[in-house]
């Protein structure tokens, strides 16, 4: 039998967690919620709200340690769609680009790169602004991936 898919918010930051009930609740997906601290959810029996320590990567560490085939991980942190890549989830960020084995490593480059140029002052900005078109897209990739991880455990 396959594992059933489950969807896991890294939520701290995360624009897209309303967006992300609705899929999974037209599914009747369980989600889970990762944050440092306290967040207000809707009371609904399949989110379940998941408070990790203030350790460093603590919710980054919760999630990959249960990330794998059948898993949908939300996160725009590089690093961790990495580790859970590697592990065979579904890894897409709050703009609807998916992680994938073909793309991490460029991801992780980048993300690198960035840092240094930031940390050497040569870059001073953040992130483009989240917007609609982002919202939607993200919107299409998570009912794709959901969908796709569906037939796959139909077989």
């Amino acid at each position: 039998m396959a594992a059933e898919i489950a969807i896991y918010i890294d939520a701290d930051a995360c624009p897209v967690k309303d967006e992300t009930y609705r899929v999974a609740g037209r599914y009747g997906l369980r989600v889970y919620v990762v944050a440092n601290s306290f967040l207000n959810l809707p009371r609904e029996p399949w989110i379940e709200r998941v408070v990790v320590g203030d350790g460093f990567d603590a919710a980054d560490d919760w999630i990959a340690s249960r990330a794998g085939p059948g898993a949908i991980v939300i996160t725009a942190d590089v690093p961790l769609a990495s580790r859970c890549v590697r592990d065979g989830a579904t890894v897409l960020a709050p703009t609807g680009k998916p992680f994938t084995d073909a793309s991490i490593g460029l991801a992780l480059a980048t993300r690198n790169l960035m840092q240094d140029l930031r940390e050497s002052g040569l870059v001073t900005g953040g992130p483009k602004p989240f917007s609609a078109r982002d919202r939607s897209a993200y919107l299409g990739a998570l009912d794709q991936a959901v969908n796709r991880l569906r037939r796959a455990a139909a077989r």
